[in-house]
């Protein structure tokens, strides 16, 4: 049997009664950004894209949630010694000199263990690359790992691999949520993560913050699985300094967000709150101004902790994370009152610009707002 090599996708433990929904997000991604494939089907608990190209393909679908892990790999039939066979070549071609190497097998076997494979491959890459001074190395110590799956009938040895961004599939919840710093962009992202189709709105003070707030949007847009997506902004004229303005800030960007929301029917409102940043009393006070506005809050972020910072890096915002320290500074159980005229006055700023996902977004969003 000819090798054929697949991008194989490998959805997380919560998507897995999701997978019909994660092959019509990985299709529409693909086409979203012209990458061509020829099909996208299901083996077993595992998804194979027959892409043209398969490492492109292979980052753009890892924009998606849903994935534990993206591979490309080889596929061959679910039989021991070719299994052996193939793990052998291909870790002869990967490995360098003097590497230490571990051999991984999981999934469906017929006859035989996965543990099986791993010494009969391990003891085969010594024999026929010694030269190399190829060794195995152990669970904590490896420079290669070279991964297999096993499903009932093939199986997937792994060329390359990279961990997914975990989370599940959109599921049709519909939620609003908002920009207007860094705390919020990640907010943001989680809310997608957790399967909230949402949408993005906006706001801002000064217009020096445009830069910043929109490259932070145009990494969490191709997430959204569209090929185009509508965004408003808000300009709030609130003073940027000190922690009582930026509470208000807050609380004034919440009711441009029950506006909206209200206005697009929407049912769910997503809260950039932590209870490892806010006070208890200011975040009571936000669900109940969702609640009296008949819709549902969520928070996101409320169960995340450091990988808050994780997920900070992912939307590019690692030279940021010292502000993010900075907010874990506050202190305050005051809940400052808004003023209705400037939220009046915001919404009456509304600019709403449609985004086609592409590499021009970051120029094209700050054209259409000048």
């Amino acid at each position: 049997m000819e090798d054929v090599s697949y991008v194989v996708v490998f959805p997380t433990i919560f998507s897995k009664n999701k997978i019909p929904q994660l092959i019509v997000n990985i299709k529409k991604i693909l086409k979203i950004q012209n990458q061509e494939f020829k099909s996208v089907k299901r083996d077993g608990d595992i998804i194979l894209v027959d892409a043209n190209d398969p490492v492109f393909a292979s980052s753009t679908i890892n924009l998606l949630f849903g994935i534990k892990k993206i591979a490309i790999a080889r596929q061959i039939k679910n039989e021991f010694q070719s299994i052996i066979s193939e793990i052998t070549t291909v870790g002869g071609n990967l490995l360098l000199k003097g590497e230490k190497f571990l051999v991984r097998v999981e999934g469906t076997t017929k006859g035989f263990f996965p543990k099986d494979i791993e010494i009969a491959a391990t003891s085969s890459i010594i024999e026929k690359k010694s030269n190399m001074g190829a060794r195995p190395g152990t669970d904590e110590n490896f420079d290669k790992l070279l991964y297999t799956y096993l499903t009932k009938n093939y199986a997937y040895v792994c060329i390359f691999s990279d961990n997914g961004q975990g989370g599940i599939p959109s599921q049709n919840k519909n939620t609003i949520c908002c920009v207007y710093d860094e705390i919020s962009a990640i907010s943001c992202f989680e809310t997608i993560k957790q399967g909230y189709d949402s949408k993005i709105i906006i706001c801002y003070r000064q217009k020096s913050e445009l830069m910043n707030l929109v490259k932070m949007i145009n990494k969490l847009i191709p997430r959204l699985v569209k090929q185009e997506i509508q965004l408003e902004f808000f300009h709030l004229k609130i003073n940027q300094s000190g922690i009582k303005n930026y509470l208000i800030f807050i609380n004034s960007s919440l009711e441009i967000m029950l506006h909206e929301g209200k206005s697009n029917k929407l049912s769910h409102v997503s809260l950039a709150l932590s209870p490892l940043i806010f006070s208890i009393k200011f975040i009571d006070y936000s669900i109940k101004r969702v609640f009296q506005n008949n819709m549902i809050p969520i928070i996101p972020l409320s169960g995340v902790d450091s990988k808050l910072f994780e997920e900070a890096k992912e939307i590019g915002l690692e030279k940021q994370i010292p502000r993010l320290e900075k907010l874990f500074m506050i202190n305050s159980d005051e809940i400052p009152k808004f003023s209705s005229k400037d939220v009046d006055f915001a919404i009456k700023t509304k600019k709403s610009v449609t985004v086609k996902i592409g590499p021009n977004n970051i120029h094209d969003i700050l054209d259409s707002l000048e």
